[in-house]
């Protein structure tokens, strides 16, 4: 099974790199050549780029929600993002949104999506380090996405 583990996010933007900082380090534990690691700053339809081709995909990114913690961990899935799919504008594609186009142009997407979010405290401040909220979420994210590798 071809597999892809995919971290999203800026690295200069505090916990919007927690996707990215939390693929670097499974990058340093993960020695299986059939998973690929990668990290993109990538967003809506570019995302469809990174996914084709892939059986299954895991994407680990910041979130924000209302009534979240900072460095809560979430799983969730493609049907999580269902009531967001919208056509309206090209530029405004999100992530459901791109995954439904990937399906309906009959690109080769992924059988299995699972996304790991974290519960971002501060994506708007210019800095290379994570909140100490988020710091401390990142080594339960890395053993999540390894157990789900396993499972």
């Amino acid at each position: 099974m071809k597999t892809l583990v995919l971290g999203l996010g800026n690295l200069i933007l505090s916990d919007d790199g927690v996707g990215i900082r939390v693929v670097q380090e499974i990058e340093k534990q993960l020695k299986d050549p059939q998973i690929t690691v990668a990290e993109v700053a990538e967003a809506g339809l570019r995302l469809l780029d990174s996914i084709i081709g892939y059986d299954k995909v895991i994407i680990i990114d910041a979130v924000q929600t209302e009534r979240g913690h900072a460095g809560q961990i979430y799983r969730m899935g493609p049907e999580d993002f269902s009531l967001t799919k919208h056509f309206s504008s090209p530029h405004q594609i999100n992530f459901a949104t791109a995954l439904e186009l990937g399906k309906m142009l009959n690109l080769a997407m992924p059988q299995k999506i699972t996304i790991f979010a974290v519960e971002a405290k501060d994506i708007s401040t210019f800095s290379e380090k994570c909140t100490p909220e988020v710091e401390q979420a990142i080594p339960e994210v890395v053993k999540m996405v390894l157990d789900e590798l396993v499972g």
